[in-house]
């Protein structure tokens, strides 16, 4: 039984949100009966997304709502609030809330008062000063960006199909990834896979008219599956005529030009950024103690230093890794955030009942990482693996780690009909600019961007809107 009643509050829906709430669900039952505790979940979107299977997401492989988990039914217990926490001020125990309808009443944010805090906002894309990135670059870090990047990519082998002209043609068949992490490499190999096949369709488009270039700033990628598994990974790529550029940076990008630092130019109508996260603005607006990284200076127990029921996990807390050596933080990636996140949920639960907290302790196993249908890479428990077998634990592991059995169920029957049926190559860019058709027919003007926001330019028919380059702008 708890000691008095507690009002937690969870901000942020992700990783380390959704679980620190379902085991808290879990852990305060019979408390949460009795109205002795409550539960307050804030998060800007009602679901949480599983990142990892985002690149088989946007090569079609997996249903965009199969990646996703709906928070109201997973947190039956809780109450989710759609909504943004934008300062929190915990000597006051109050947290600054923005919804859509405080905007709507025009009233301003509201206080929300708390008892513990558990702060897993995630983390944002760390972006540079690059000329044209805002105006040009796509993002790859929600399910949102992956589909419309999947949309984007057949939309321009449409574009190159059509024109006449070779100059338009070349742009719209080149294709550049910055950044050499998981997130660059596996939406890189997949949409290659996915282009590649989606040409058998077109009669003049063929694999080898396409480019696909990876820029990374470092000497390697995918430092996380070793040495020996990225030097594997850059001579797989380059053996599908992938360009992989090593110790290269995108200089600039404006007028639809990518040039990089080695002095190469190109032509291109896709820039995919994905060069690494960092921590979220929102822990600058608080009065919590934070590192020099931004980020959340935490104990082992997973408890905010010097600031009594404050509580962090995953991208947002510098976490001690205790297995590691003193000095040392654990990684801030989804291996770690969801068992933090059980931890978290149980610690909480042990300081509302006066009952000792535990240490966070877990040794890093290792890696795996999608190249494609049938291709990858694996560094697990000291083991290395390529391609198929490393493929197959990688849909392996993380269909065992995706959320509730219903998403279990539902990925492994559409991975099972992708093996029996062939690859979906539709592109639905025009769902992203749903009103376009109506505003035309009712004598507006169409609000969509008929040829993706790298346009600026605004569409003269709706009706040609195959796919929008960034949901996101």
């Amino acid at each position: 039984m708890v000691k008095e009643r507690a009002r937690i509050l969870v901000v942020g829906g992700g990783y380390v949100g959704m679980y620190t709430a379902l085991r808290l669900q879990q852990k305060l039952k019979h408390e949460l009966g009795r109205g002795e505790a409550e539960i307050t979940v804030v998060t800007p979107d009602p679901y949480m997304t599983y990142q990892p299977f985002l690149p088989e997401a946007a090569a079609g492989a997996i249903s965009p709502r199969h990646v996703v988990v709906p928070l109201r039914r997973v947190l039956p217990h809780c109450r989710v609030l759609i909504g943004e926490i934008t300062a929190v001020d915990h000597a006051e125990r109050t947290a600054t809330l923005a919804t859509p309808a405080t905007e709507e009443e025009g009233t301003g944010p509201r206080q929300l008062p708390y008892d513990e805090l558990v702060l897993a906002p995630g983390s944002v894309s760390r972006t540079l000063p690059i000329p044209g990135l805002a105006e040009y670059g796509i993002g790859f870090k929600t399910v949102e960006e992956a589909i419309g990047l999947r949309n984007h990519v057949i939309e321009q082998m449409d574009i190159a199909s059509s024109t006449r002209d070779p100059a338009l043609r070349d742009a719209a068949l080149t294709f550049v990834f910055v950044g050499g992490g998981f997130a660059g490499v596996e939406a890189l190999g997949e949409l290659e896979d996915m282009a590649r096949y989606t040409t058998r369709y077109y009669h003049n488009v063929k694999p080898g008219d396409m480019k696909w270039i990876l820029v990374e700033a470092s000497g390697r990628i995918l430092p996380e599956v070793g040495e020996e598994m990225g030097r594997y990974t850059v001579s797989e790529l380059r053996r599908r005529n992938i360009d992989v550029r090593l110790e290269t940076r995108l200089e600039s990008c404006a007028d639809r030009v990518a040039v990089l630092s080695d002095g190469s130019r190109f032509p291109t109508r896709t820039v995919v950024w994905t060069a690494g996260v960092k921590p979220h603005p929102l822990l600058a607006a608080t009065d919590l103690p934070l590192t020099a990284r931004g980020r959340l200076r935490c104990t082992p127990q997973l408890a905010v230093e010097g600031a009594p029921h404050a509580w962090a996990a995953g991208d947002a807390a510098a976490v001690p890794d205790v297995t590691a050596g003193p000095g040392q933080e654990t990684a801030p990636n989804a291996q770690h955030a969801v068992r933090q996140a059980g931890l978290l949920a149980d610690n909480i639960a042990h300081s509302l009942r006066g009952e000792p907290l535990e240490t966070y302790a877990h040794a890093y196993v290792g890696s795996v990482a999608s190249l494609g249908l049938h291709k990858g890479v694996a560094h697990v428990y000291g083991r290395r693996l390529k391609g198929y077998p490393a493929w197959f634990m990688h849909r392996a592991y993380h269909l065992s780690r995706v959320p509730t059995f219903n998403r279990k169920a539902r990925v492994l029957a559409e991975w099972t009909l992708s093996g029996l049926f062939k690859r979906e190559i539709v592109s639905l860019g025009s769902l992203e600019h749903p009103r376009a058709e109506f505003e035309l027919a009712a004598g507006g003007k169409p609000s969509g961007d008929g040829t993706g926001h790298t346009d600026g330019k605004r569409a003269q028919d709706p009706r040609r809107q195959e796919g929008g380059d960034n949901p996101l702008g």
